[in-house]
């Protein structure tokens, strides 16, 4: 059963699930802590053995945990500088300080064909 921090409890051994802390009530009394703190209750065998059960559980995920941050890490870097080369490779061809008031230069195969074509007319 999920009691809320502030609340008042029967009396019983109680689990903080954020921080595990665990409280033991004598008689019924006020839980620790704002609304924000959430509580299970638990005989205290049970919350005892959950120590090496969790224990367990984060020593078999380690090695995975560790595996993956190191993917995510690279991966990250890696679009990092695929995004940098991307970026660095895009060009629209305006430059400010340019200014073309009488039109762009063409380079000389257009300026011939150009001409040819104006011949022809």
């Amino acid at each position: 059963m999920l009691t809320k921090g502030g609340q008042k409890a029967a009396a019983g051994t109680y689990w903080n699930l954020m921080n595990g802390e665990r409280v033991d009530l004598e008689q019924e009394g006020v839980l620790p802590g704002d609304r924000s703190a959430t509580y299970i209750k638990a005989p205290t065998a049970a919350v005892l053995a959950a120590g090496p059960v969790l224990g367990l559980l984060f020593a078999v995920f380690l090695p995975l945990i560790g595996i993956v941050m190191s993917a995510a890490l690279v991966g990250r870097k890696l679009g990092e500088a695929l995004a940098s080369a991307a970026a660095g490779s895009v060009s629209f061809g305006w430059r400010p300080i340019e200014a073309y008031l009488a039109g762009r230069k063409r380079k000389k195969g257009a300026r011939e064909k150009q001409a040819n074509r104006e011949g022809r007319q």
